[in-house]
């Protein structure tokens, strides 16, 4: 269901692209909207994941620096049939996580050091299976297409507004046949247009974050730790929000920012609460396999915040 959901949406995203570029410029318009659109989304698809990093200030570590963390993140990507993706980890009290990478080939998962303390090993694992699902299932490829449609709309309301402010777009005047159709076309361009992209974008997203959850907790074999995770996570970034840039909220696992930003108006991920409703209506079984699972918790953790 969230497959289709996703694919709907973006169909309605090309749409009003097309819709756009053919009201403000015809082809034309389209296609340079598109092209800048594309070159910007491309150097952030081959990038995105150091500027992710960098942006987090998170460092690489390795079997040696935390054998116990290497090891639980191992085993979700064995489950997950996925090669072993690289670990970081971040220096910021606020529990959060988030995955990186264009393929599973160049998967990263990162972790803060908050997260640790709050989250039994069960739960930490299920957080890990749900951000290696968002690899597994391309939500960064998709979200690139996203981006790249959504910036393009953006570019072409910029142009509508130029138009609509001189009202001189190709050639025509307000007193010309048609003109005071075209000015107001403009003006609905410029001002609806983007809005309604960005509620699009942000459908999407969240139908990942859905399909995520779906995906890791399948994956995982353990909905109800992904839940009680979920739920530890929401209120330890109320308590303890993390500083970081709103463009990449989008990619933890919880909205990292305050319950009183404005942001959260516009958030890219779905309610915490349904979220945790649809895991806990699962019918999954523990999927172990043939994992030999260690008797131990991650240093510090708990089944209750503690902060």
């Amino acid at each position: 269901m969230n497959h289709i959901k996703t694919f709907f949406l973006l169909m309605v995203l090309t749409g009003l692209l097309l819709l756009i570029g053919g009201a403000v410029g015809g082809q034309a318009g389209l296609v340079i909207a598109l092209v800048f659109a594309l070159a910007l989304n491309f150097g952030a698809y081959w990038f995105s994941d150091k500027i992710a990093l960098s942006m987090a200030h998170a460092r690489p570590i390795t079997a040696d620096d935390d054998p116990r963390l290497y090891q639980l993140v191992a085993e979700q990507a064995r489950l997950a049939n996925m090669p072993m993706p690289k670990v970081y980890e971040i220096d910021e009290p606020s529990p959060n996580a988030f995955a990186t990478g264009r393929n599973p080939q160049n998967a990263t998962v990162a972790v803060t050091t908050g997260i640790r303390h709050i989250l039994t090993r069960e739960e930490l694992a299920g957080v890990m299976a749900h951000e290696m699902a968002h690899v597994g299932n391309r939500d960064t490829l998709i979200m690139t297409i996203v981006a790249t449609i959504a910036g393009a709309i953006t570019m072409l309301a910029f142009m509508a507004q130029f138009a609509a402010i001189f009202s001189s777009f190709g050639g025509h005047s307000d007193d010309d046949e048609g003109g005071g159709g075209n000015f107001v076309t403009l003006l609905i361009i410029a001002i609806i247009m983007p809005i309604a992209a960005t509620i699009i974008r942000m459908a999407i997203s969240r139908a990942r974050e859905f399909q995520a959850d779906q995906t890791g907790a399948h994956n995982c074999g353990n909905p109800e730790a992904l839940a009680r995770a979920l739920e530890k996570l929401e209120m330890g970034s109320e308590i303890r929000p993390m500083k970081v840039n709103e463009a990449a909220s989008h990619l933890f696992i919880v909205n990292p920012l305050s319950g009183r930003s404005m942001a959260r108006l516009f958030s890219t991920h779905p309610p915490v609460e349904e979220r945790v409703r649809r895991l806990r209506e699962m019918n999954v079984r523990p999927n172990f396999g043939s994992i030999d699972r260690p008797d131990y918790d991650l240093p510090g953790s708990n089944d209750r915040p503690n902060f």
